[in-house]
């Protein structure tokens, strides 16, 4: 394997969107310089004011040339943008010899860079913020755990997961909605057909919010729909090939009331062309402006259940709960706090170059998820077992 470049401390975070949060100034205790990059330097600076890290980070004017010219071997640069922006960034940590990180989806475009990063002697993480990033610790977690309890080859076991996850309003209202990222990737990931397994089938939902159904977590009703293609991680959570999988499904988590609250935008989806469905996305963002006094909740409800021979049974059930306050979101919260833990551990040399996700097996996600719980990341376990 190639020698990993030496990480320099100098980390470049890129962007000041909703989902930048404590996490960046976390980083300000174990990197060296910290820089944020935002359209202006001014906002970069307000950014920094709203942040309580005035002085402690520098603010500069995003441009791909401005960043290349103060790259430097070993830097890490941390991309908030939306993702179509990743692999742009990526190009230039590989010509710079900078190590790369972001909280979105792995994409073709990435992975196509990845042999020349590794190369380098550069990490590229990926898949570190919430969902996916947080869902992914404890998906691995609980599968580690379930293995060690009933057995990797015991023939005859099945099992059930899912994976549910929303940012919704701390405080529900008419739209039972609060945007917490971009509405276009709203509307764009609804119009993205969702395929996962039930009862032990694969199945595909061409319009996800069709197939939302009732969901209780923790004694509160929710409504929740598949989304994107979760049939792969199946093998990436290391599920053993001796089980049987009845149900696997990861999906988006709402209010109870969302599917009758949303019936015009789904009307709209099911017709509108690229050109209306940006339209529509600017609309509700009018309609549904997030301002300082609102308080978002973010709900992460990982599961995962077993059935051995001989009435043998392992369940174990992770849930995530917080509410957004004046000085952060919980979205900002939850999505940078383990982004923020990955750059650590690119910073201390724990990670090896090329292609990381936060989760790549259960002994790390347990790792993390203790150093997230260190920090005042709230989550709760809970194990039943039957012999």
């Amino acid at each position: 394997m190639t020698d990993r470049v030496p990480a320099s401390g100098t980390v470049h975070w890129v962007g000041a969107g909703l989902s930048t949060g404590s996490g960046l100034a976390a980083l300000c205790d174990r990197a060296a310089e910290v820089r944020l990059w935002h359209r202006t330097e001014e906002r970069a600076a307000a950014a920094l004011d709203t942040l309580g890290l005035a002085g402690r980070v520098a603010p500069r004017a995003y441009t791909p040339s401005g960043l290349a010219a103060e790259l430097a071997p070993g830097d890490v640069v941390v991309s908030m943008l939306p993702a179509p922006g990743h692999p742009g960034l990526l190009a230039a940590c590989v010509r710079g010899g900078a190590h790369f990180a972001c909280s979105s989806y792995v994409s073709d475009e990435l992975v196509a860079q990845v042999p020349g990063a590794a190369r380098a002697g550069l990490v590229v993480l990926t898949e570190a913020g919430l969902d996916p990033g947080i869902d992914h610790l404890f998906a691995h977690s609980l599968t580690g755990r379930a293995r060690v309890a009933i057995g990797a080859s015991t023939p005859g076991t099945s099992y059930s997961l899912t994976s549910w996850c929303g940012g919704v309003p701390a405080v529900p209202d008419d739209f039972r909605y609060r945007f917490s990222w971009a509405p276009a990737g709203v509307l764009n990931a609804l119009r993205a057909p969702a395929r996962y397994l039930q009862d032990g089938a694969e199945t595909t939902a061409g319009r996800p919010w069709e197939a939302t159904r009732r969901l209780v977590v923790d004694g509160e009703t929710f409504e929740a729909y598949p989304n994107r293609d979760s049939v792969p991680f199946v093998e990436q959570y290391g599920l053993p090939s001796a089980w049987r999988p009845r149900d696997f499904v990861r999906g988006t988590l709402r209010l109870d009331g969302w599917l009758r609250a949303w019936d015009a935008v789904f009307d709209e989806l099911k017709g509108g062309d690229d050109a209306r469905i940006a339209a529509l996305a600017a609309e509700l963002a009018a309609a549904h402006p997030t301002t300082e006094a609102d308080r978002d909740r973010v709900v992460l409800a990982v599961s995962l259940d077993v059935r051995a021979p001989q009435g043998r049974t392992w369940s174990g059930r992770y849930l995530l709960d917080l509410v957004g306050d004046a000085r952060e979101s919980a979205m900002a919260r939850c999505v940078s706090r383990p982004l923020a833990l990955g750059v650590r551990h690119i910073l201390d040399g724990s990670l090896p170059p090329g292609l990381n996700r936060a989760a790549e097996n259960a002994a790390r996600s347990e790792r993390w998820l203790g150093e997230l719980a260190e920090e005042g990341l709230d989550f709760t376990l809970r194990v039943d077992q039957r012999e």
